[in-house]
């Protein structure tokens, strides 16, 4: 059975990243290998009820991240449509290649740590398209998003999910992991920056700013309402989970519901085609619902290779054959960039218990960084890449050539980093 698991996903994988030469979309890809994935496993099980009831389970937990996601563009998508993203552009002067990099890497980083990488990826693809207009120029800086978003999340408990499944699991506390973090975390931020910067020549042009779907611009004073309400929404989604401990979703979904009402209420005394592209209905209808399918498919294959015991008996080889528990937690980072490294993480948390190694240990710490760093290597290997993908349609290899060697050095820079202090200062 594991051999044909694996054999499935190699290929639907292959055909993922392959997709411009065989004409066929990841999604249908995606799904396709997600839910063959899965038939298999039943058919090599003879308890067919526990199987359903596993993916009923699962399924609720990837339900959980579909919608975060679908609220997320659904809000920052409102926000674009009343121009929101003008604002930010209008205090973003600089237009030097190196320079702006530098800025767009900085903020990407901070943002993620405070909202969360998957969030603040969607915020700044869709404020990108606001600043750069040639496609070529702007996906290199999508690029850079990538790998900011994911280091700046993985020194917070909200910032990553990776860290928060080991925030909830007891493996790590707040003040610790961002203390000890931050400096591996910014590290691998600045490291692909600086080889970055040496490529970068003249500067870039600005997108012209329309007015969306014919509709006249709408006062600065409502532009900076949806703006500034969205953006606190985003906030309050960790606020919210923190102290009603339900899932992130949930907090997400009620800031849409806010959004609604205060956009309904807002826009009721506009003619009724103006209020027809203002709404946050028309939003819905602009999102990309194949990349949440996409989204959908890669999850449902690795939960099915994760419910075969696949990923623990990797795990357990690893830990049997190599033994150095940083190259162990290393190549699990590594893995990330090609396996979601949710059930990396749950797979860890199984092997490893909190008696042998306790609370903030260098175990759990060293992971919090590789598993959420390690997914910047490859487009699809995080939320955050993942979004970037779907939204502006990135190519699997031009990832590859472009952004993935930068990505690499980073990851290593920063788990270097991280190592040379423990050995010095702990």
């Amino acid at each position: 059975m594991m051999f044909i698991l694996l054999a499935i996903f190699g290929i639907g994988y292959a055909a993922i990243a392959f997709e411009n030469s065989i004409k066929i979309n990841k999604t249908a890809s995606a799904l396709i290998t997600g839910v063959l994935c899965w038939t298999v496993f039943i058919f090599f099980t003879s308890n067919k009820s526990d199987v359903n009831e596993l993916l009923l389970t699962h399924l609720g937990d990837i339900s959980g991240i579909l919608f975060f996601l679908l609220g997320a563009m659904t809000i920052v998508e409102l926000i674009d449509a009343h121009d929101g993203f003008e604002i930010l552009t209008h205090y973003i002067s600089q237009t030097e290649k190196r320079k702006l990099i530098w800025i767009v890497g900085f903020i990407t980083f901070f943002l993620s740590a405070i909202l969360d990488n998957l969030t603040t990826t969607i915020v700044m693809v869709s404020l990108l398209r606001k600043l750069i207009k040639h496609k070529e120029d702007r996906l290199l800086f999508i690029g850079i998003v990538v790998i900011s978003a994911n280091a700046g999340g993985a020194w917070t408990p909200i910032g990553d999910v990776t860290t928060t499944m080991l925030w909830i699991g007891g493996q790590i506390s707040t003040a610790n992991i961002m203390l000890k973090l931050f400096l591996p975390s910014m590290v691998c931020l600045i490291v692909p920056l600086l080889a970055v910067s040496f490529q970068l020549r003249g500067k870039v042009e600005r997108a012209e700013l329309k007015p969306k779907n014919n509709v006249s611009i709408l006062p600065r004073n409502k532009q900076i309402t949806i703006l500034i309400l969205g953006i606190i929404v985003l906030i309050l989604v960790p606020v919210f989970k923190t102290y009603t401990h339900l899932p992130p979703f949930m907090g997400m979904l009620l800031g849409v519901g806010v959004m609604w009402v205060v956009t309904e209420i807002m826009h009721k005394p506009h003619e009724n085609i103006e209020r027809k592209y203002l709404t946050l209905a028309n939003a819905l209808h602009k999102i990309d619902i194949s990349s949440i399918l996409f989204f959908l498919g890669i999850l449902m294959a690795i939960t099915a290779l994760e419910s075969a015991g696949i990923l623990s008996t990797v795990a357990m080889w690893l830990s049997e054959t190599i033994g150095n528990i940083s190259v162990i937690v290393m190549s699990i980072g590594l893995s990330s960039a090609i396996v979601d490294n949710v059930p990396l993480i749950a797979a860890t948390q199984g092997m490893y218990n909190l008696a042998q190694n306790p609370m903030d240990s260098y175990l759990w710490e060293f992971l919090a960084y590789c598993a959420g760093t390690g997914g910047s290597i490859l487009i699809i290997g995080s939320a955050a890449g993942v979004a970037a993908m779907g939204m502006e349609k990135i190519d699997f290899f031009w990832y590859i050539k472009k952004i993935s060697w930068l990505a690499l050095i980073g990851y290593f820079a920063g788990a270097f980093v991280y190592m040379g202090i423990e050995k010095l200062f702990y």
